[in-house]
């Protein structure tokens, strides 16, 4: 797997199994490819920007992000599957928060990223 004709010699052949022996299995690759899906859409990450400020029900986030219940819904069980998202039944009503503050981290700093490039 490692390639014996690279010129360069910067990185010890040790050090260059390492780096191979640590390296996410195809399967972890394609479970945190499929986890960074769910932040590219616009809609999902406003979902996740007003439930880091506030517990929400689908009507609230319907108001904020201008969006049909029936929309917001479907957002919400994306991330939701994810484990993104949490709820908490009171009565008839669901309330929707973000599952730990992982979520929000991952959030913040990929806005602090952008910020640095402007």
């Amino acid at each position: 797997m490692i390639d014996k004709a690279c010129l360069c010699k910067t990185i010890d052949p040790h050090q260059m199994e390492k780096l191979v022996a640590n390296a996410p299995s195809e399967t972890e690759a394609q479970r945190l490819s499929d986890f960074f899906k769910v932040f590219g859409d616009p809609t999902r990450l406003k979902i996740i920007y007003y439930l880091s400020r506030h517990e929400l029900c689908v009507a609230d986030l319907s108001s904020l992000v201008g969006m049909q219940q029936s929309a917001v819904s479907h957002q919400l069980k994306v991330l939701r599957m994810s484990r993104l998202v949490k709820t908490r039944k009171d009565g008839v009503t669901i309330y929707y928060s973000l599952d730990d503050h992982h979520v929000f981290t991952l959030y913040e700093l990929a806005q602090q990223h952008l910020k640095e490039q402007s």
